[in-house]
């Protein structure tokens, strides 16, 4: 076995030196986060303050927002300083809490887009029973689920990955990962690796399945009735299909390259995979809830209208 050691700085070393284009690339990465953080928060702030909007379907939306600001904490003031720094050393405690919220916030989003499936489910295919199987408590009870499976797995996994011997303090990634820190061990740990896969299969796999089965029964309805009917179902539908591919194709990304070595990559090329997972859905998602969902857009334009003229009266 190598001398094992336990480094109390991680480097991230997939950085590339850009030089004077660092300063372009963080402004860029600063008004991104900016957006991030104010589209998401515009679709908090319309859902909580118009009592319409008051039900399942919008409250899950809402939670993806606030998943969405939660990830992306985790991962841009860290991201914004690397950018300046010509160093990028993390400190232990620091990356491992960066693991927690990272991957919190990963199971957090496929689990909301479970409960949304089921929503979807019961509404389209159960319509006289909505109201009685998606009430208050039952909503509770599917965003607990959401957030408490993911927080508490995450908690035991990255406690027994605090206690692996490390042979290196090498990250090949914009931020800290857990895989990547698994692969600085120096003994192989069974312990780890069944936990990592159990809990792989019971929040993604298990998961994706009850979407796919949720969806096949809203198609097979929608076969059997009319056009206008269809189109209905895809107004309501689309926004959440597009998240969920989304976060398939993100999420895939994500594995790819970690199973892949860096070096084979181009550095570029590795860096906006990287960049995919954290990024793309809290852009995309805010977007598409506020844009196509004609309930969420009209109170939109109303909250903004009021802001106008507020403002106006002021000045």
């Amino acid at each position: 076995m190598e001398n094992s050691t336990q480094p109390f700085y991680f480097n991230l070393s997939i950085f590339v030196n850009i030089g004077f284009y660092r300063y372009p690339a963080f402004g860029l990465c600063l008004l991104l986060y900016g957006f991030i953080v104010s589209a998401n928060l515009v679709i908090i702030v319309v859902i909580a303050c118009e009592r319409v909007l008051h039900e399942s379907m919008y409250v899950f939306i809402a939670l993806l927002s606030v998943n969405a600001l939660y990830g992306s904490a985790g991962f841009f003031p860290r991201f914004l300083m690397d950018i300046l720094s010509d160093t990028h050393l993390i400190s232990r405690p620091a990356c491992f809490t960066q693991i927690y919220v990272i991957y919190t916030y990963a199971f957090c989003e496929v689990t909301i887009l479970g409960a949304m499936s089921y929503d979807r489910y019961v509404a389209i295919c159960q319509p006289l029973h909505y109201h009685s199987r998606m009430r208050f408590k039952t909503v509770q009870m599917l965003a607990a689920f959401s957030w408490l499976c993911p927080a508490l797995y995450l908690s035991v996994y990255i406690y027994v990955t605090t206690w692996i011997p490390l042979c290196g303090n090498k990250i090949q990634k914009l931020y800290c990962a857990s895989w990547n820190v698994v692969k600085l061990s120096c003994v192989a740990s069974p312990v780890t690796q069944i936990i990592s896969t159990t809990a792989a299969i019971f929040f993604s796999f298990l998961t994706i399945c009850c979407i796919f089965y949720s969806y096949f029964r809203i198609v097979l309805l929608c076969w059997k009735n009319s056009s206008e009917f269809r189109g209905k179902v895809l107004q309501s539908c689309l926004p959440h299909v597009i998240s969920i591919v989304i976060y398939c194709v993100t999420s895939f990304s994500d594995t790819v390259l970690n199973i892949y070595s860096v070096h084979e990559l181009n550095p570029f090329v590795a860096i906006l995979v990287s960049l995919e997972f954290v990024l793309i859905p809290p852009v995309l998602n805010p977007l598409m809830y506020g844009l196509k969902l004609p309930e969420i857009r009209t109170h939109i334009i109303r909250l903004f209208t009021r802001g106008n003229i507020l403002i106006s009266t002021f000045v």
